[in-house]
């Protein structure tokens, strides 16, 4: 069955970590593509509400709601008011995150540790669970994108935390495609992105692995959200994260400590780190 996306007319999409950055730039292509409705969740209200603002008057109806991620009720209440008004989603971008760059025994146990596993891992396995049965009833064309990284796919310093809850996204995201598909749901498809560094902001400071270049976010939101429509099960970005990932799998782990560390200047990647101020 061909379930390939064209027009988004009739569609409702929704969008976390959609006060800016890539989840606006999300947002702007939902737009442009014809959804009818737009849904934008993220913690920061006032730059939500001027992305909002921003959006509208471009043909699509769009919605804000200021969502704690890291609070499971938060999420509960507003996916309660999201049914109650236009319904569950037909489009589901779980885009929102956060990073702490530092070495793990410097992590603070609930600001760093638990805010990172609940926004990065569990909001995004959350806030799916509330939506899904409705995608599987309704029986109509949906997506689910799960936004992960190239961190999910190896182990690098000054990340441990970071990365293991991009791992867990990438393990849980790819099941969760397997699932829909022998339980015979292939109406429903999910795509797992695992992105190299972003130029966003998020990830200012740091530097990219030989041969791989902080990526541009109007290209890579673009190539994402084609790849939703296809409905790509996983998507790599740039072509170096899967030969990495090949050649992790492939060499011994000392090899690939030389390779990671001293070749590709992986393991050297996150010493400038800053993030976003």
């Amino acid at each position: 069955m061909n379930t390939t996306i064209d027009k988004l007319t009739g569609s409702t999409v929704l969008i976390t970590g959609a006060a800016m950055g890539m989840g606006k730039l999300y947002a702007q292509l939902a737009v442009k593509d014809g959804a009818t409705h737009v849904v934008l969740w993220d913690i920061n209200a006032e730059q939500l509400q001027e992305t909002a603002n921003e959006l509208r008057g471009s043909g699509s109806e769009i919605h804000t709601q200021v969502v704690d991620l890291s609070r499971l009720e938060s999420i509960e209440e507003a996916a309660e008011v999201l049914r109650e008004g236009i319904g569950a989603p037909d489009i589901l971008i779980n885009n929102a995150g956060i990073v702490r760059g530092k070495c793990f025994w410097e992590h603070d146990q609930r600001s760093d540790i638990a805010a990172t596993m609940n926004i990065n891992t569990l909001a995004l396995m959350h806030i799916t669970r509330e939506f899904l049965p409705s995608m599987i009833e309704r029986r109509r064309t949906s997506r689910i994108v799960n936004v992960a990284s190239a961190a999910g796919l190896l182990a690098n310093p000054k990340m441990s935390v970071y990365s293991s809850s991009k791992w867990a996204v990438i393990g849980w995201s790819d099941s969760l495609r397997l699932e829909l598909v022998q339980a015979g749901h292939q109406h429903i498809k999910v795509t797992t992105f695992c992105p190299s560094y972003i130029k966003t902001g998020m990830f200012e400071g740091a530097r990219g692995p030989l041969l791989t270049p902080l990526l541009e976010p109007v290209p890579v939101t673009e190539r994402v959200w084609r790849a939703m429509k296809e409905g790509t099960p996983m998507l790599m970005m740039p072509w170096t994260v899967k030969l990495s990932s090949a050649l992790r799998g492939v060499l011994p782990l000392a090899a690939w400590d030389v390779v990671a560390g001293r070749v590709f200047g992986v393991y050297k990647s996150m010493e400038n780190f800053t993030g976003r101020k």
